[in-house]
């Protein structure tokens, strides 16, 4: 795992990591996208030219880039090691060309080290607990509550792959979550309720499309 990080790192060794790691590598147009959110991946990719855009949209089509990646960059690492649902988009800003990796077919395979595979589970629990800690971070960083709402919303509507849903939260513990006093988020969400955005009782939403 050290010398993968390590050659991820260093810009000139890509073409060691292809040979030695890469598994597969495709080209895209701009426009493109490469990975969706909500979609669980098993490989990471590389930029060989070109670069990508790592973006958060919500439901209602509101975007906000996060991240732009050129020659060398990395993007979707956290995600194919932990198999946790992915919360941004990738998208191509410039035609490009990309290697993919799926760091857990190598870590897994029979003739890896155990010491390595101990380096491995390790990397992935940590690698959960970054993951959650930066849902929480995307989802409380905007200062306006109805952004909030909307991040995390939309969030849910993705990952369970439709626009209706129940949330793991009573109000009271969503405005924990989200950091927010209950009482103006419970306001917010009647006014997206009469603005004809959402339907909601207690933990179910339902989503609603701009008409």
């Amino acid at each position: 795992m050290i010398l993968i990080i390590n050659i991820m790192k260093i810009q000139d060794n890509i073409s060691d990591l292809l040979l030695y790691f890469a598994q597969e590598r495709k080209s895209y147009s701009k426009g493109q996208i490469i990975f969706y959110s909500g979609e669980i991946i098993e490989k990471m990719g590389v930029v060989l030219k070109g670069n990508v855009q790592i973006e958060q949209n919500d439901f209602w089509g509101n975007r906000i880039i996060l991240d732009k990646i050129g020659k060398g960059g990395i993007f979707a690492e956290t995600y194919a090691i932990t198999g946790e649902p992915l919360m941004v988009d990738v998208e191509v800003t410039e035609d490009c060309e990309i290697a993919f990796v799926k760091i857990n077919e190598i870590m897994n395979g029979s003739d890896m080290p155990s010491k390595v595979k101990l380096s491995y589970i390790l990397v992935n629990i940590c690698s959960k607990k970054n993951l959650k800690l930066s849902q929480k971070i995307m989802f409380t960083s905007p200062k306006k509550i109805r952004e909030r709402l909307t991040a995390y919303l939309s969030y849910q509507a993705k990952v369970n792959k439709s626009m209706e849903f129940d949330i793991p939260f009573d109000r009271q513990q969503l405005a924990d979550y989200l950091n927010l006093e209950r009482s103006a988020m419970s306001g917010e969400l009647s006014k997206m309720a009469k603005e004809g955005l959402i339907e909601t009782h207690k933990s179910h939403f339902v989503l609603k499309e701009l008409e």
